[in-house]
């Protein structure tokens, strides 16, 4: 766990990261600013957490922004890895991703839609 939190080790790969995307796609979009059930991932590395414009965040989410959290790689990896861990009382119902190679392809594929 200490590896999956100090930053990705493996290397990105991002079509493999597209597939991953795959098990987020029912409430997320990454490729335009229009949000779903989750918000739009549309450059979403370096936001602060609960921020996205147009989104009803739980007050969990607009708290731990409000409280300094901003996404970067290393804390999404760690969402990620448990959501509910990072956020109690998150809207989000995703369970988490356990495989670190799975998170850090899914963040090579989000960061190609991110400024």
């Amino acid at each position: 766990m200490a590896v999956l939190l100090t930053g990705p080790a493996h290397s990105q790969d991002v079509a493999a990261g597209e597939k991953v995307f795959a098990k987020c796609k029912a409430c997320h979009v990454a490729d335009t600013d229009q949000n779903k059930v989750g918000p739009s991932l549309l450059n979403v590395f370096g936001r602060t957490a609960g921020t996205h414009e147009g989104f009803k965040y739980s007050p969990a989410m607009v708290e731990a922004g409000q409280g300094g959290l901003v996404w970067d790689e290393e804390t999404l990896a760690k969402f990620l890895h448990n959501p509910k861990d990072m956020v109690p009382k998150t809207k989000m119902v995703f369970p988490g991703l356990k495989k670190e190679d799975e998170i850090t392809n899914l963040l090579a594929y989000l960061k190609q839609f991110s400024n």
